[in-house]
């Protein structure tokens, strides 16, 4: 159970680590667009922010996929 959750709290804050330069590094990007979601639109984001957006989650949904299926310690 403790490796479960240090592999979780590794992965959460690796997560939030990412985020915090992504969103530093997104600052003085010109080029932005917009996300169709289904009826509505996205406010304009820059492209890199968006695919840093996504290997972010990737992280998370990973590392979080992996302490979930660590085996059972039981000795």
């Amino acid at each position: 159970m403790l490796l479960r959750l240090r592999v979780l709290t590794i992965s959460l804050a690796s997560s939030i680590l990412l985020l915090v330069v992504l969103c530093l590094g997104a600052q003085n990007l010109n080029d932005r667009h917009n996300l169709k979601l289904g009826f509505a639109n996205s406010a304009a984001l820059p492209s890199g922010f968006l695919v840093g957006i996504s290997i972010v989650l990737g992280v998370f949904s990973g590392g979080s996929t992996a302490a979930l299926l660590l085996p059972n310690s039981r000795e």
